[in-house]
């Protein structure tokens, strides 16, 4: 048995559905689930029901979250038509302002050049903007960005033209960054049969064998992994298929398998996971925070099996190596040998307030 002893992951983009949606996953069962994939601290997107745009629906997520998290957290703002201001007074209580420019589930999505460039000129410039955007979307975000002079960064990317472009403008001294999902490294359209048509959707769409080649091979200009944790119900997602795939507790085990064939060292991965999503997102250290792997433990995956609510997984049936059986967080075991001990409220915002 090899054990690895690792800092505490950081996964930048989550969807914990609460409040709004906590049949889906709340902040306890997500954040177990982060736990229990290795993660120390996740930081969760705006797209509630009601979407975080405004003071009051912030300060009812920070208390949903306060209750109940037992990983510490923090909380991504959404860029409206009409909340540049708010939005910028309120950087500080937040880890970035997320800005959707393609496809989205619910009312965010930024049709507008003109929000665009209000956002980009007026959010403070220490604190990221984080975009959803896909194809043509990206070279308008990250032109805006430069015009502004501000980094950006750039969510979830799935295809082979994003990657070149972003490596291409990475080449050119740009100042952008960018992530990738699991799901985008080891699944392809061609695996949507086997998963389910209704389960199969996710923004952005799995891409053909040659995008997921393309981001194998510029793994060099992916900045963050990040599971895009997004849950459903099995019954939603076979009848009204909304997109998104529960992936924080598949996730660590699909890095490594990048380690095993020699994509990756381990230090690349944990440059991913921990030290570049730290420096991205301002994320402060956690002292006496580590996790133990078991890096030989095989298993199947099995939604039934997980602790996020959602009880499904893209993965399911899939044979894994590497499983997490130890998580310290500030010096207390929250996690052994699949249990969970951290009591509700016991992770803490990274932003406090």
């Amino acid at each position: 048995m090899a054990i690895l002893t690792l800092p505490g992951l950081i996964d930048p983009h989550v969807h914990l559905r609460d409040p709004g949606a906590t049949h889906k996953e709340d902040f306890y069962s997500g954040t177990a689930a982060a736990l229990a994939g290795g993660f120390t601290c996740v930081l969760d997107m705006p797209n509630n029901t009601p979407p975080i745009t405004d003071a009051a629906a912030l300060a009812a997520k920070q208390r949903a979250a306060s209750e109940k998290a037992v990983c510490d957290y923090g909380i991504h703002f959404g860029a409206s038509a009409d909340n540049t201001e708010i939005a910028a007074s309120l950087a500080p209580q937040v880890t970035g302002l997320k800005m959707y420019l393609d496809q989205t589930f619910g009312p965010l999505r930024l049709d507008s050049l003109q929000s665009l460039v209000s956002h980009m000129a007026q959010y403070p410039r220490d604190v990221p903007i984080l975009c959803h955007a896909e194809g043509r979307t990206i070279p308008a975000a990250i032109f805006v960005a430069q015009l502004f002079d501000r980094p950006v960064h750039i969510c979830h990317v799935s295809r082979q033209d994003e990657i070149e472009l972003i490596r291409a403008a990475k080449d050119k001294g740009v100042r952008v960054t960018c992530e990738v999902a699991p799901h985008h490294l080891f699944l392809t359209e061609e695996d949507c049969e086997k998963i389910g048509a209704g389960k199969c959707q996710v923004r952005p769409m799995l891409g053909t064998r040659a995008d997921v080649a393309a981001l194998r091979a510029n793994l060099n200009v992916i900045d963050c992994f990040a599971t895009d944790h997004a849950p459903h119900t099995l019954f939603e997602k076979e009848s009204a298929q909304p997109p998104g795939y529960p992936g924080l507790e598949t996730a660590l085990a699909l890095y490594l398998e990048l380690a095993r064939e020699n994509i990756l060292t381990l230090d690349e991965v944990i440059a991913r996971c921990y030290e570049n999503p730290r420096q991205i997102f301002n994320v402060p250290v956690q002292n006496e925070t580590w996790i133990e792997v078991d890096a030989d433990a095989e298993w199947i995956a099995r939604g039934a099996n997980m602790f996020t609510r959602a009880q499904w997984t893209p993965f399911e049936g899939r044979a894994l190596r590497g499983k997490v059986t130890r998580v310290v967080l500030r010096g207390e075991t929250v996690f052994e040998n699949g249990r969970a001990f951290a009591q509700p409220g016991s992770g803490k915002n990274i932003r406090p307030f």
